[in-house]
């Protein structure tokens, strides 16, 4: 039966490729977006702009809290996946 199967089945082998193709890409791609790296980056990046005068306090605190929010958003998206949450 292996054998019969591998044969009717092999004119689907591009399409069962094209989707494990497409499957990798949208796994790094969601890997890429859910990495906590850049945003912690982007709140070190901003309180440094705070200290050296770059922004006043109301923009500080409007950008750290769209900052801390998709830092929630990857934490849940790891404990959902059961990632690791990081350091």
């Amino acid at each position: 039966m292996g054998l019969v199967t591998a044969i009717l089945t092999a004119p689907l082998a591009p399409v069962r490729g094209v989707g494990w193709v497409l499957d990798k890409v949208v796994q790094e791609a969601e890997h890429e977006y859910y990495d906590p790296a850049p945003v912690q980056e982007a709140l070190v990046k901003l309180e440094r702009a705070r200290e050296e005068g770059d922004i006043d306090d109301e923009e500080f605190d409007r950008r750290e809290d769209e900052l801390l929010r998709r830092l929630e958003e990857i934490r849940a998206y790891q404990l959902g996946q059961g990632s690791p949450s990081g350091p």
